[in-house]
């Protein structure tokens, strides 16, 4: 799979991970600064504490928050990496995932610019198809999911505009891991498709229930 040279814009909003720690999620985001406006500075004046509140309102309230994550990937499919991924990026907040808390200690997470009421574009799909696959051939990785799956009632994001499906048939063509496939199994269900090493995805698939 083939993907843009990222750009590096580095966050001071990260700290280590234990030693000991298996990064075996990933997290799906999405963020737009000013609310469902795309392609200003916001979303990196955010990651790197450099937002001033007197440019928006809705600045005003947030500019203090202290929050990263690992990889961000614009709407033309440009990727800006923020926070390596052996370090802890502060993007999942008060969350929780197969009975384990605390998200941000065993995930890598990813913002896509975007809102919960619009489609995203072709190019994101792509570019994160290939973070994906890139980050699970180096990690442990056994989940994808989105923000509202590990903090259900609290967030929305990536939000229904959020194509599963068309993420999932992507890494199916594309030759990805078998890792990632397998990672994606439970999402790519919810959206029709069954996941599997042997059959990469195939029709029909009822929905699955959330894991505990």
């Amino acid at each position: 799979m083939m993907f843009n040279t990222p750009r590096l814009r580095v966050s001071p909003n990260a700290d280590s991970r234990s030693a000991d720690e298996r990064i075996t999620l990933v997290v799906i985001h999405a963020i737009s600064l000013p609310p469902d406006r795309f392609g200003g500075p916001g979303v990196e004046q955010l990651f790197t504490n450099t937002l001033d509140p007197s440019e928006h309102p809705y600045y005003a309230a947030i500019h203090h928050l202290r929050v990263s994550a690992h990889f961000f990937i614009r709407r033309d499919g440009e990727r800006i990496d923020f926070v390596s991924p052996d370090l802890r990026a502060w993007h999942a907040g008060v969350s929780q995932w197969k009975g384990r808390e605390r998200c941000n200690d065993f995930s890598i997470g990813i913002e896509l610019e975007g809102c919960d009421t619009l489609p995203f574009e072709p190019a994101q799909y792509l570019s994160l198809a290939a973070l994906l696959d890139e980050i699970c051939v180096r990690f442990p990785v056994t989940d994808v999911v989105g923000h509202s799956d590990i903090a259900p009632g609290r967030k929305t994001d990536p939000g229904p505009y959020f194509d599963w499906h068309r993420l999932g048939q992507i890494v199916a063509e594309s030759g990805a891991s078998e890792r990632l496939l397998v990672a994606l199994a439970w999402k790519c269900g919810q959206a029709g498709l069954v996941c599997d090493a042997q059959d990469k995805m195939r029709w029909p698939f009822p929905l699955a229930q959330r894991p505990g």
